[in-house]
């Protein structure tokens, strides 16, 4: 009996390395195919270029729309069974879907409430102007004919959660579990932007040394970014939340700490700064609680065994 008890747990060990295996080389394939589609067009034109960005539009938006694809022949192959259907898993749902608009958003503009006052204070627009720019058509107009503002606020946070996020994460999770696949899901995010030290060491934007430094804090950062929209992702079974926090947080840049320092209102502006980061810790759990999204998320069905990441 105990033999018999020890081949079954032995057999059950080799399936789960066997879909951890599948599941990492499947993400690793479809990171490749992200970054890879960036390289398709052969151009002396830097990264910024007009006609650079709309190339690229082109083939990650191709990369994207196939990207569920690698889900379903990864959930065809493994058999996993799946309680919702493929789109659901993706985060892509009618449930909850007004809370996921607004609460993670919310929640991110709050860690960043030291750089928005900074930025408030620097503006030579009052609120009341702010808002009447917000509202002219024509300030969208210009917005939407600029492809950086498009890559940056845009493409870039669709397709880039799309599918580091939303096609990954239903991949890792069954195998490494919902906290595990927080945390494991950004290195392949992190690893993806180091493509662009190809490109500054293709122009020479600067000493090796610095480019190379450069490209360890943004791995690191984008790491750090990525966990955190991985666990929005999960919490929530949403992927416009997770959008809207990249489009975001590509919109506030990094924060400006040593400009923080040196600000005539510093100590107003790092008070802030101070009160964001704590009020974000404080609202992190129940502003993601599942309760307001579906109990429990789409994604968080796919995992053996109960995890406090999925309930409220």
């Amino acid at each position: 009996m105990a033999e018999e008890e020890g081949i079954v747990t032995e057999q059950m060990e080799e399936a789960s390395g066997g879909l951890c295996w599948l599941s990492v080389l499947s993400c690793l394939l479809l990171a490749c195919c992200y970054v890879g589609s960036l390289y398709v067009w052969r151009s002396d034109l830097p990264r910024d270029h007009p006609l650079v960005i709309k190339r690229r539009f082109t083939s990650v938006l191709i990369v994207s729309g196939l990207s569920p694809l690698f889900v379903w022949a990864w959930r065809e192959f493994t058999a996993v069974k799946t309680v919702s259907p493929l789109l659901a898993l993706l985060g892509i749902r009618l449930e909850g879907f007004i809370p996921a608009i607004v609460l993670p958003l919310l929640l991110t503009m709050v860690l960043f409430l030291g750089p928005l006052m900074q930025l408030s204070m620097d503006s030579p627009w009052s609120f009341t102007d702010g808002v009447r720019v917000v509202l002219d058509p024509c300030f969208w107009t210009l917005c939407l004919s600029d492809m950086r503002w498009l890559r940056n606020q845009v493409v870039a946070p669709l397709t880039e959660e799309l599918v580091f996020r939303a096609c990954m994460l239903p991949m890792l999770v069954p195998c490494a579990g919902p906290s595990t696949a927080i945390f494991t899901c950004p290195l392949f995010f992190g690893v993806a932007h180091f493509h662009h030290v190809i490109e500054l060491l293709r122009f020479r934007q600067g000493t090796v040394s610095g480019i190379f430094f450069s490209a360890v804090f943004q791995f690191s950062y984008t790491a750090v970014f990525g966990a955190y929209t991985a666990f929005i992702f999960i919490r929530t079974g949403h992927l416009i939340g997770p959008v809207l926090c990249h489009s975001f947080c590509n919109y506030m840049g990094f924060p400006a700490i040593s400009t923080a320092l040196e600000h005539p209102q510093r100590l107003a502006i790092l008070s802030s700064y101070l009160m964001g980061v704590l009020l974000f810790f404080m609202l992190l759990f129940p502003l993601t609680s599942p309760s307001y999204y579906g109990v429990p998320t789409p994604v968080c069905s796919l995992t053996s065994s109960p995890s406090s990441l999925c309930f409220s």
